[in-house]
């Protein structure tokens, strides 16, 4: 089911490029970095969330690659952009094989449940 974005003929054309390219080298750098490993966590300082997740996986013996966009108090236009470009409207992101899976909560489900290795094909 496709969600609902704003469609670019509702932008004032003055606007169009920013809202296009808001942050583009963070999405970038997480759309690399979800291409090339098998599991990515994509976090912030001081979330107890985003270290459960890492925790989870450590816990699981699966290797993962974690990037880290600041804290609650620094970085959060940065992670704003992360949220427009995924739909996810909080952290930590995990991403399998490239696909985002959700949180903490939901990437604990998927261990437990040992969807995990089927994913990755285990």
């Amino acid at each position: 089911m496709p969600r609902q974005i704003l469609d670019e003929s509702r932008m004032h054309p003055a606007v169009r490029d920013r809202v296009a390219n808001w942050h583009a080298d963070i999405v970038h750098n997480v759309q690399a970095a979800a291409a090339s490993n098998a599991v990515l966590v994509v976090g912030m300082a001081q979330n107890p969330l985003c270290r459960r997740a890492r925790q989870a996986l450590d816990a699981a013996r699966q290797p993962h690659q974690y990037l880290e966009y600041g804290s609650y108090f620094s970085q959060w236009r940065p992670r704003g952009a992360l949220k427009m470009w995924t739909g996810w409207p909080t952290f930590p992101m995990v991403f399998v094989r490239g696909v985002l899976v959700g949180g903490a909560h939901d990437l604990q489900k998927l261990i437990d449940s040992g969807e995990l290795k089927r994913l990755l094909g285990e």
